[in-house]
Parts: C-alpha cells; sequence; structure tokens
C-alpha cells in the first residue's frame, strides 16, 4: 500500500472506538509526564514516526526536557529519569515487546510503586498508544512538517 489510507473516513466506528479509550486515559490518574514517556517509548520501539514526531511535541508542550526525550531510548543509562519513571519504562518495553509478557522483577517494582489502579492505567496507556502505533503505520501516516 503506497497511499495513505485515511481509516477515519472509511470506518468511522473503528476510530470512535479508539478515541474511547483515549477518552478513558484523559480520566486516569497518571500524569501527563507518564503518558508522554508512555507513548514517545513505544512510538520508539514501533518506529512510528507519525506518533512520535506528535507525542514529543505535546511533551515539550507539557515541559518535559529536550535532554530526556533526546535520552530516552537510552534511559537505563542515564540518571535523568525517576524510579516510578524507569519503572513505566521497562512495563513499557516489556509489553510493547511482548516476548512473554511482563517479567515477574518488572512486575514487583512497577506493584512497589504504584497502586492495582494505576497498574491498570499504565497497561492501558501502553495498549492504546500501540494500537495508535499500528494504525498509523498500516495507513502510512506521516509527520506533517511544521512550516517555519
Amino acid at each position: 500500500m503506497s497511499n495513505h489510507m485515511n481509516m477515519q473516513e472509511i470506518n468511522p466506528k473503528a476510530y470512535q472506538a479508539m478515541f474511547a479509550l483515549e477518552g478513558f486515559m484523559a480520566t486516569c490518574s497518571l500524569s501527563k509526564n507518564y503518558k508522554e514517556l508512555i507513548k514517545i517509548r513505544a512510538s520508539q520501539i514501533n518506529g512510528c514516526a507519525y506518533c512520535l514526531d506528535m507525542h514529543t511535541k505535546d511533551a515539550l508542550k507539557n515541559g518535559e526536557s529536550p535532554q530526556r526525550i533526546y535520552t530516552l531510548s537510552a534511559w537505563r543509562e542515564t540518571s535523568f529519569f525517576t524510579e516510578e519513571e524507569m519503572a513505566i519504562l521497562a512495563f513499557t518495553e516489556e509489553l510493547t515487546l511482548i516476548p512473554s509478557g511482563i517479567s515477574e522483577t518488572t512486575q514487583a517494582r512497577a506493584a512497589a510503586l504504584f497502586s492495582e489502579i494505576e497498574l491498570t492505567e499504565i497497561i492501558m496507556a501502553i495498549v492504546t498508544i500501540n494500537a495508535w502505533n499500528r494504525i498509523a503505520i498500516s495507513t502510512h501516516l506521516k509527520p506533517i512538517m511544521d512550516p517555519k
């Protein structure tokens, strides 16, 4: 498929289902910072340029530092992220790659830092961005250049 498929026009009910997930995510207790880290890291893993473009811009608007965004793919090698953020990033990587699910170590680490409700919200945030990545990649969405 070489041309962009506008899934929203072709099958609006499918898009409405995705927006229902987004509606839930807007009401959950996870901070915008946590949600954007999840979205950026999963999009890096999935190679989704459209989502990376959108969510890095959103993160910057929300006060995220460029340095943390630049080094996010190497988060284990930096001291820029909190213990909670590192737990979320490990969870994001394992759930996005999902070779055998979340490891006991990652599960225990996250369970020590977050409530059960927060863990379900983290899982839903990861599932949601992975679905958006797959939609954007499969329909060939491309980032829109900002005119400067």
